[in-house]
């Protein structure tokens, strides 16, 4: 009897609660009412939450701390690629401009080599006899002359860069066009003019390009431009140095320009 009158109580206070205004100052304070039961039933989850994010192991950090720092060094190496990709977009572009003032035809060739001995001036391209490449051929930049071909191969080719401590170049002043000879000294950013008379007329900044003289380059490549000249009134020749104009250690996409090869170069490269 005691729980069917229970029973009946319970179901008049729901269907009063639900269907009646009687209660409506008790639903406005109901959730205020319930709100403490609630944090309390959540203590447990935000304790759980506070000890992964408080107590985290000293294994488990050191393993995040490394994937973090390989995800770092990934992007940076893109970062790197992009940059390295941009750089080398600007100076095809140079390179591609440049052969806007050349008259002569020529092909773009790519270094693929550099001699391993440091006192060598060579590079490697990757054109050969199968492009035409021969023996004596000139190679710039698109900033100036670099080098000339001294062994051609079906596939690539072996240069020997102005720098180097074996090769000489005629040059003349573009200035006054006074005739010299800019020899390489194994130094990359510097040439020596021997054999210059004190009373030439000569000075710091002139450009110097190529005379043609010997029928090995065309005549009026940029070489070098004059930085020191420095005149001894004990000495019959005066000191001059020259800083080549052609980016010898950064260029990496060039020009081999020909320049109507002498007959038994040609067939020095076909063979």
């Amino acid at each position: 009897m005691r729980v069917v009158l229970l029973t009946a109580l319970s179901l008049a206070i729901a269907f009063t609660y639900l269907y009646t205004d009687w209660f409506d100052s008790l639903k406005k304070h109901g959730a205020d009412i319930s709100a403490p039961f609630y944090w309390v039933s959540d203590l447990p989850a935000k304790a759980s939450d506070w000890a992964d994010t408080r107590l985290m192991s000293r294994s488990r950090l050191e393993h995040e701390n490394e994937a973090l720092r390989t995800e770092l060094l990934v992007l940076r190496r893109k970062v790197q690629l992009l940059a390295s990709l941009s750089a080398e977009n600007v100076r095809l572009r140079q390179l591609l401009n440049s052969t806007d003032m050349l008259q002569d035809r020529v092909i773009i060739a790519e270094l693929i080599g550099v001699a391993p001995d440091p006192t060598v001036h060579k590079v490697i391209v990757n054109r050969g006899a199968e492009e035409g490449v021969y023996v004596g051929q000139a190679m710039v930049d698109a900033n100036g002359l670099m080098g000339q071909v001294v062994t051609v191969g079906e596939h690539s080719s072996e240069v020997l860069l102005i720098t180097d401590t074996t090769h000489a170049l005629p040059v003349q002043i573009n200035r006054n066009g006074v005739r010299l000879i800019a020899e390489g000294v194994g130094n990359l950013y510097e040439l020596v003019i021997r054999h210059v008379s004190s009373t030439v007329d000569i000075q710091e900044g002139d450009l110097l390009v190529s005379s043609g003289l010997g029928q090995r380059f065309p005549v009026g490549y940029p070489v070098a431009k004059v930085e020191q000249v420095v005149i001894d009134p004990g000495k019959p020749f005066a000191r001059v140095i020259a800083r080549p104009m052609a980016e010898m250690n950064r260029s990496r996409h060039v020009l081999l320009v020909f320049d109507q090869p002498p007959a038994d170069n040609t067939e020095q490269a076909a063979n």
